[in-house]
C-alpha cells in the first residue's frame, strides 16, 4: 500500500522533535526530513494548532500538552502489559523492580513491583524523583541519549556496558541497576535496587533482557 506523505513527514517530525531533549530548530528539522524550510514551517505549525509541539522563546521546536494527552491514553494499555514484566524481573532478581521515566531533568519512578516471598525489601515509591545524573534509573536514561561533550564518566560507562550501577547514591546501602529504553518517542529505564547482596551479574543480565520487552511494548 502506498503512504500519504505528507502525514508520513509529519509523524516523522514528531519522532525528530520527541528524540531531541534539547528541542530542535526549524532548519535542523527540515534537514532531518529532507525537505525544504517553508514545507517544514507548515509541518510545525499544523502540528502546533493540534497543540503536540510548540516553539520557545528562542525558536526551538519542544513536544507540547497535545503529545501527553495521546500518551495518557495508551498508558493504562502499557501498565497492564508491563507490569506482569516488572514483576517476573523483581521476582527473577529477589529485588525491587522499577520503571522509570524523563520529565525534564529528573528522573521519575512511573511503576515498581516487589519480589514475591522475600521479608526485606527496598521501598521504592511511584513519584519519586531525583536528577538524572544520580541514581541507575537516571543515568541509564542519559545513556541511551546520544553521547554529548562533557557527560559524566558514570553516563559513558552506561552506555558501554549496556547499563547503569549505583550503590548509595540514593539510599545508604542500596545498590541500583538500570537500563535505558528509548522507544516511540519515550525516555523510560527499567532496573532493580536492594539493600546489598544484589547479585550484579544475574540483574545485568534480567534488566536488559527486560528493558527490551518493555521497549517492544513502548514501539507497539
Amino acid at each position: 500500500m502506498s503512504t500519504l506523505q505528507t502525514l508520513d513527514r509529519g509523524l516523522r517530525a514528531l519522532e525528530v522533535v520527541a528524540e531531541s531533549p534539547a528541542g530542535i530548530s526549524v532548519a535542523d528539522l527540515a534537514r532531518e526530513l529532507e525537505v525544504h524550510r517553508a514545507i517544514c514551517y507548515r509541518i510545525v505549525a499544523t502540528l502546533e494548532d493540534h497543540r503536540l509541539v510548540a516553539r520557545t522563546a528562542d525558536g526551538r521546536i519542544r513536544p507540547a500538552s497535545g503529545l501527553a494527552a495521546l500518551a495518557s491514553k495508551f498508558e493504562p494499555h502499557f501498565h497492564r502489559n508491563a507490569l506482569p514484566l516488572l514483576q517476573d524481573l523483581a521476582n527473577r532478581t529477589s529485588a525491587t523492580a522499577f520503571l522509570s521515566a524523563a520529565e525534564g531533568g529528573e528522573c521519575v519512578v512511573v511503576m515498581v513491583a516487589e519480589p514475591e516471598g522475600t521479608v526485606l525489601t527496598v521501598g521504592y515509591r511511584v513519584g519519586s524523583r531525583h536528577p538524572l545524573t544520580r541514581g541507575a534509573a537516571g543515568i541509564a536514561i542519559l545513556a541511551a541519549r546520544p553521547e554529548q561533550p562533557g557527560e559524566p564518566a558514570a553516563v559513558r560507562q552506561a552506555r558501554r556496558d549496556g547499563y547503569s550501577v549505583t550503590r548509595g547514591q540514593l539510599e545508604r546501602g542500596a545498590v541500583g541497576l538500570a537500563a535505558g529504553i528509548r522507544a516511540g518517542g519515550l525516555e523510560r529505564s527499567v532496573g532493580v535496587v536492594a539493600i546489598d547482596g544484589l547479585d550484579t551479574g544475574l540483574a545485568a543480565r534480567e534488566v536488559v533482557a527486560a528493558a527490551r520487552r518493555i521497549g517492544q511494548l513502548l514501539a507497539g
